[in-house]
This record gives C-alpha cells, sequence and structure tokens, in this order.
C-alpha cells in the first residue's frame, strides 16, 4: 500500500498538519508561513506486515504563495481556481523498503531474501475539487524519476464535518491503485527472491489493490501552537493480499504531532 512512502506512515501526520496550517493561516495559501513539529507514528512495519513499529518523525512545512516544501510531499506549487479546482505538482523521494528490520523506513527481517527496495526521487501531479467547504475530490499520481518501481495512483473523498477557527475533523477515504511493475516491486516474488527467501513465486497484477481511510483531527492551542491525532484502517484488495509476503491484509496507523506555526 504504500502510499505515499514514509508515505504510509506519514499521510496521516502530513494531512493533519495541512489543515492545522490551513485554520492558522485563515484559508489564505497566498501568506508565507513556515510550519516545523515533532509527530510520533505507529504503523505496520510495512505494507502488508503483521509486525508494528513507532517512529519520530520530524514536521516541517514552508510555503511562499503557491510554492511549498513538505517534508512529505518534498518541493512544488499548486494552483487553485475559484470555482475550488486545484492543481499540484511536486518532487519528492521514496524511501524504498528494507529486507531487515528499520526504524527510519518501511522493513522487516521477514523480508530476509527479498532484496531491499532502492529509494527513488519521484513526481507526483494531484488533480482536486473542492466541491463545498466540507468535500473534496481529488486524484493523485505519483512516478519514480531515477529508478523503474512503477506508478501508483490514489483517488479520494474528504469530507470536513467540523471546521472553526480552533477545531478540525477530517475523514478522507481512498482508493488505491498501481500498475504491474510496482505491484510486482512492492508485492510480487520473483524465482530469485524465491530461491533466496523461501517464499513462493507471485507475479501481482496491475490495478485497484487497496482502500485506505483516516480519519484526522487537528486542534490550534494559540494562532501559534497547534496539534495533529489521527487513526488510519488499510484493507489490501486480492492482488496485494495473494502475495506471500503479505501477512496482514487488514492494517491500522495512529499518528501524533505537535507543531508551531511561524
Amino acid at each position: 500500500m504504500i502510499t505515499r512512502k514514509l508515505i504510509l506512515h506519514m499521510v496521516c501526520i502530513a494531512v493533519s498538519v495541512t489543515a492545522a496550517q490551513a485554520l492558522a493561516d485563515n484559508g489564505d495559501t497566498t501568506q508565507q508561513s513556515l510550519t516545523v513539529g515533532l509527530g510520533a507514528q505507529n504503523a505496520p512495519a510495512y505494507s502488508g506486515s503483521d509486525k508494528r513499529h513507532t517512529q519520530m518523525v520530524p514536521v516541517v512545512q514552508a510555503r511562499d504563495g503557491a510554492f511549498f516544501f513538505d517534508s512529505l510531499k518534498g518541493v512544488g506549487y499548486n494552483l487553485q481556481s475559484d470555482s475550488g479546482l486545484y492543481l499540484e505538482h511536486s518532487l519528492g523521494y521514496g524511501l524504498g523498503r528494507s529486507d531487515r528490520d528499520s526504524n527510519w523506513r518501511d522493513g522487516s527481517d521477514k523480508l530476509k531474501g527479498m532484496g531491499n527496495i532502492d529509494a527513488t526521487a519521484n513526481t507526483s501531479v494531484t488533480v482536486g475539487w473542492m466541491a463545498t467547504q466540507w468535500m473534496s475530490f481529488e486524484g493523485v499520481a505519483t512516478l519514480p524519476l531515477s529508478d523503474g518501481q512503477g506508478v501508483r495512483y490514489r483517488t479520494s473523498v474528504t469530507f470536513i464535518p467540523v471546521q472553526d477557527d480552533g477545531d478540525s475533523l477530517a475523514l478522507q477515504v481512498s482508493a488505491l491503485f498501481g500498475d504491474a511493475r510496482y505491484m510486482n516491486t512492492f508485492y510480487g516474488v520473483n524465482e530469485r527472491q524465491s530461491t533466496r527467501s523461501g517464499y513462493a513465486r507471485y507475479r501481482a497484477g496491475g490495478g485497484f489493490y487497496g482502500v485506505d481511510s483516516n480519519l484526522i483531527w487537528s486542534h490550534q492551542f494559540t494562532r501559534h501552537w497547534g496539534s495533529a491525532l489521527s487513526a488510519g484502517y488499510t484493507w489490501l484488495g486480492d492482488h496485494a493480499a495473494d502475495s506471500p509476503i503479505v501477512f496482514r491484509r487488514n492494517q491500522t496507523t495512529a499518528a501524533a504531532a505537535v507543531t508551531y506555526t511561524f
């Protein structure tokens, strides 16, 4: 699943902090701002793992008009129209996966013999529509630039039933897709991997591979200090769950962060 790597682990925090920053800025994305913070996340060791790990995660978000830097997304820009349509383009970095337990990226000793998935630079294009103040639709395509890991896609709808000067509550539900190369990079087992790891060979088909849901609560204590709590649930479809390296198709994540906006 990943989607969104350290993504898989960081998306909950990132969406929460974004919502908090938007509240702090009163929804005005043309201002200059800098948000820093520290978060903690508890999540599966990798997509499909039955082991969990907890990590401390730095949060950095800077904006100057349409341009931004984000510790999750990377560097990029977004354009918005009065009709609610928006376009975002970013250059980021995916940390890949280790075949050993890891404190800083996805990985597990259960993957011994599968080999590492190298880190890669990537580019993401997002097209969305803020249909109302409480509902938005979005589609994201993420393509690797420095390695042929394949392309992943995400379509999502976000509901925001609570949004005021101090609090924001959002529910985001996403459908996850990947091409055949992406699916076999993260869920497939080729002949060499099978020989070295002992797992049966498996060729994953491209297409839909899961659903990701996140409930996010953001709270502003003051104009500068904010916090975010999130809980996530991911269900892996058959294309991913049938892989021999997937031990649990139903997975949960939890994250919390404290931020300061200058």
